[in-house]
């Protein structure tokens, strides 16, 4: 009886052996397949620069979770992100841009950041007779980039930007005027016109939209000598 449990002591005692060798062994050597934090970098950004950018990502990413504590971390971030709006990948462009910009937010690269959210948008607008919400959304960055930073580059930059969301979204509204004006829904469509006229009085439509203004007036009052 007592060889037996001595021959289990000493099983479980090879077993602890094992177990401690392995533990050990991986720390020494498994920790060899992990690349240097420059050589990380150095390939991601060769990715990048290629166009490959999911196999960028891939290298980004290890170096967030291989050395959080890198000072290439906040490069590992912005590249992230970029690689993301050039894959298409909105929403998860718009997360890691925001994300970046709430963890530094006095890092240099926040104008830039706040550019970017807004291209996200920006290029996903659609034409006129559709919905706007991305329009609206990147005219809400694009306008809070040139408050926040109105002397960087990217400041600059986004006017361009702000006038085409601006000629989206005024043709939006006269495409919906004009539905309502051939519907001969005046009111409806007098109240889009008036609309454009105190909202978009810069982007080409205020004189058709005074025009329109007219007829719908004239419509309303013939419609109520008719009553």
């Amino acid at each position: 009886m007592q060889a037996a449990v001595g021959l289990c002591v000493l099983f479980l005692l090879l077993l602890a052996g094992c177990s401690l060798y392995n533990s050990v062994h991986d720390f020494f050597f498994k920790e060899k397949d992990v690349e240097p934090v420059e050589v990380l970098v150095q390939e991601g950004m060769d990715e990048f620069d290629s166009g490959n950018y999911k196999s960028a990502l891939e290298y980004f990413q290890k170096i967030k979770d291989w050395y959080p504590f890198s000072k290439y971390v906040t490069l590992a971030e912005l590249k992230i992100a970029d690689a993301h709006y050039n894959l298409e990948e909105y929403e998860d462009a718009i997360f890691a841009y925001q994300e970046f910009a709430d963890l530094h937010p006095n890092n240099e690269a926040v104008p830039y950041v706040i550019y970017q959210i807004g291209r996200c948008y920006f290029d996903q607008m659609d034409t006129i007779d559709r919905d706007q919400s991305v329009t609206r959304k990147a005219l809400e960055n694009f306008r809070q980039l040139q408050k926040q930073y109105p002397q960087s580059l990217y400041a600059e930059k986004a006017t361009d930007h702000i006038n085409k969301c601006l000629k989206n979204l005024a043709g939006n509204e006269f495409y919906i005027a004009m539905f309502y004006y051939k519907s001969k829904r005046y009111d409806a469509a007098l109240h889009r016109f008036k609309s454009l006229v105190t909202n978009y009085p810069d982007v080409g439509v205020h004189r058709i939209a005074l025009q329109y203004i007219a007829k719908c007036e004239s419509s309303l009052a013939k419609q109520a000598q008719g009553n």
